[in-house]
């Protein structure tokens, strides 16, 4: 029986839900995830239309980027269509999640898509995130020293980049008294003990930590483990907000800007004075991006794609980049068919459903 809480558990792995924004709201919303799925829905935007499609189909789950409930709710009344949905969601038993900044932040998300959409290589993060990772060194006996490494590293230790295992070790004498009251794996209680030791060192991310701490443990043959955590400042290239990446070949800047519009399908293009006659390194961001300006701007980028700019900032470009604001559900709507794919490949005892309403709540003339 394939539960809700199966499928948090593998959105978890897709997007840690660690790595949301401080101000967000992803996860599951609505719902009692040790229920059976019978189904789902994907979409961009949780509406009442959805919930309605989600009861035609027969699916319980309503899977959206955007999470319905952001700043929270003080009641539940009907008097606006975020309570309205909420209500009918409870009314028929189907569960709401929502996988917002968390699919944002990591480097297979809604920018990689977005950046795949408009053939861009050499992909890497726009703004990597700084504080994600951390170092974890244990002290370790030299004939457990194998157990306690692969235990860590099953639990998601020591995976960099496209690399994995990795781990760094150094020998050194331990000493210790076990207490009177202590059952020691080695030693005596009340006797100086001194032992040979290997200090395995192992880089470990955010979303993985009390796993790897929890296995580590387990793994470890004493009775008292001696270890540390300590914080890493550096950045981490595989997490944090938007992508840039290069086109193959330049292109003129208004045949790209044309390009963009067609791919994405947008109803108009927002867009800042040419800055050069070609453009090849290309930013983008899914959704409200204008913060990541001056990474763009850094990052030595023609153009930068990303949506909800308003009249003043467009003034930011100031010669230096091209602004491209091409609508917010324009940016992100490849974001629920890459969901829809993923989720088909894992679950196969349930229907995983493209909403068909549109959500987008603009219109264009």
């Amino acid at each position: 029986m394939t539960t809700i809480t199966h499928i948090l558990q593998y959105l978890q792995q897709v997007a840690p839900f660690n790595y949301q924004e401080s101000y967000d709201n992803s996860g599951l919303l609505v719902g009692d995830a040790s229920r059976e799925v019978t189904g789902v829905i994907v979409a961009l935007d949780c509406t009442e239309a959805v919930i309605d499609e989600a009861i035609a189909a027969g699916s319980n789950v309503v899977l959206t980027h955007h999470p319905i409930v952001f700043k929270g709710l003080k009641r539940l009344t009907g008097a606006n269509y975020v309570e309205r949905t909420v209500i009918k969601a409870i009314q028929n038993n189907i569960a709401l999640i929502a996988i917002h900044t968390n699919l944002d932040n990591v480097y297979f998300g809604v920018n990689h898509i977005i950046a795949s959409k408009l053939n861009l290589t050499n992909q890497r993060i726009l703004a990597p995130k700084a504080a994600t990772l951390f170092k974890l060194s244990v002290f370790v006996p030299h004939d457990s020293e194998d157990v306690v490494r692969a235990a860590m590293a099953e639990a998601g230790a020591g995976r960099i980049g496209d690399y994995d295992q990795c781990s760094f070790s150094v020998e050194g004498m331990g000493r210790f008294r076990p207490g009177t009251d202590a059952d020691p794996h080695i030693g005596e209680p009340g006797k100086l003990e001194t032992v040979s030791e290997t200090c395995i060192e192992v880089v470990v991310n955010q979303h993985a930590l009390k796993a790897v701490e929890q296995a580590m443990k387990k793994a470890h043959p004493y009775e008292e483990v001696a270890y540390n955590i300590i914080a890493i400042l550096n950045t981490n290239q595989y997490i944090g907000s938007g992508m840039v990446g290069d086109l193959a070949e330049p292109m003129k800047t208004m045949d790209f800007l044309k390009f963009v519009k067609e791919t994405f399908q947008c109803g108009v293009v927002r867009y800042t004075d040419e800055v050069a006659e070609t453009v090849q390194r290309i930013a983008v961001c899914g959704g409200s991006g204008g913060f990541l300006l001056p990474d763009a701007i850094g990052a030595k980028a023609d153009v930068f794609i990303t949506a909800d700019y308003k009249y003043h900032e467009f003034f930011d470009a100031d010669g230096k980049i091209v602004i491209a604001d091409i609508g917010h559900f324009e940016s992100e709507q490849y974001t629920s068919e890459w969901l829809v794919s993923l989720l088909m490949k894992k679950f196969t005892t349930f229907a995983v459903r493209l909403a068909n309403v549109n959500t987008n709540p603009i219109n264009y003339l």
